[in-house]
């Protein structure tokens, strides 16, 4: 990839890296970890665990994106999911700051028609279909 586009897709979704970052930072404070995977972020463990456990939306997720950090229940969790959260990482480089209410959009347009919000989310069928799940 170009260095000038890979930059620009950095800052394009940095205002969700950087909520992904206080997250995950809560995490290290707590007993986490944290691995750089290429130039995403990735935290586990403490904080993060509890989060992806009990926040909306999220609730009982095994890792969740936001922009270039990936939050992990454990290390073995993000291992297992990397391919489909890296997935979301281009998709934040696309959309940037308008990814969140994209994503938000859809869920409440599948809830609304009677869909599952998750399994039927663009967004999530198209991580699952070239991540090979």
């Amino acid at each position: 990839m170009n260095r000038l586009f890979v930059i620009l897709a950095i800052l394009w979704a940095s205002p969700w890296s950087l909520f992904g970052a206080a997250i995950g930072l809560l995490g290290l404070l707590s007993g986490g970890g944290v691995q750089l995977c290429g130039r995403v972020l990735e935290f586990h463990g403490g904080f993060v665990a509890w989060f992806l456990k009990t926040a909306p939306l999220v609730k009982n997720a095994s890792a969740v994106t936001f922009g270039h950090v990936v939050l992990g229940r454990t290390l073995r969790l993000l291992d297992e999911t990397r391919e489909h959260e890296f997935v979301h990482v281009r998709q934040y480089e696309r959309w940037g700051p308008l990814f969140v209410p994209a994503y938000l959009f859809h869920w409440c347009a599948l809830w609304l028609r009677g869909k599952d919000p998750y399994w039927d989310n663009p967004f999530e069928r198209q991580a699952y279909d070239e991540a090979g799940c």
